[in-house]
């Protein structure tokens, strides 16, 4: 249920985002330094949680089954980091159009439940906006 009820969320607040044409602040102040390289892409992290009930074999040949490795990433959604957290699972993060995020969503879907439990949360990278926070002051 807490699987449904994050998905859930980070399906409405991209949703929001596409109908609004972005994120809605009250106001941007106007040295705003852009979080992303271009507005076209969103990134998304998605974390695969290990389902403890099972060891790394048996989570292998469900991928397998399911055809994970040919689905994952879908055309257009590029892996921009993938690490594996001791403890935790995959944490995976993503660049991709918000017009891709069903396809990103089916690929999750189809390819990886049973085998993982998923989260997803909207992404920015802080450090790249700091260098050009830093690089931008006289």
């Amino acid at each position: 249920m807490a699987r449904y009820k994050s998905l859930t969320a980070a399906f409405v607040m991209l949703s929001c985002m596409l109908v609004s044409g972005g994120v809605v602040t009250a106001q941007e102040p106007a040295n705003e330094v852009p979080l992303l390289a271009d507005d076209a892409s969103i990134l998304l992290t998605v974390f695969l949680k290990h389902d403890q009930s099972m060891n790394n074999a048996q989570r292998r040949e469900l991928l397998d089954r399911s055809g994970f490795d040919d689905m994952f990433p879908p055309d257009g959604v590029e892996i921009v980091d993938h690490y594996i957290m001791m403890g935790i699972g995959q944490v995976i993060v993503l660049r991709l159009p918000p017009s891709h995020v069903r396809r990103l969503n089916l690929a999750i879907e189809y390819g990886a439940w049973g085998a993982y439990q998923t989260e997803f949360y909207v992404t920015y990278d802080l450090l790249a906006a700091r260098a050009a926070e830093a690089a931008a002051e006289p």
